[in-house]
């Protein structure tokens, strides 16, 4: 099932003087691409979420439903060997 867009919102901001603008959860200074990559070098929710007590499991989440709205009207293609 897919996060709603106004919640997602309200959990992944941007703001000019954190990280460059880049998307952050929440108020905090964790970067949505940090969680991602946590998450693709097979670090679980559970094990994110230990690590860092503040966030939640809809913050892992809205990062993950951001990332697909990124790319899913992205033409891609392969990567070149």
């Amino acid at each position: 099932m897919s996060m709603d867009d106004e919640m997602m919102r309200e959990r992944i901001r941007t703001d000019p003087g954190t990280f460059g603008g880049k998307p952050t959860i929440r108020d905090t200074r964790v970067a949505v691409e940090h969680v991602l990559a946590m998450l693709a070098e097979g670090v679980t929710p559970t094990e994110i979420i230990r690590e860092y007590p503040f966030l939640e499991d809809e913050d892992i989440r809205a990062c993950i439903t951001y990332a697909w709205q990124l790319v899913s009207h992205e033409h891609i293609e392969p990567l070149a060997r």
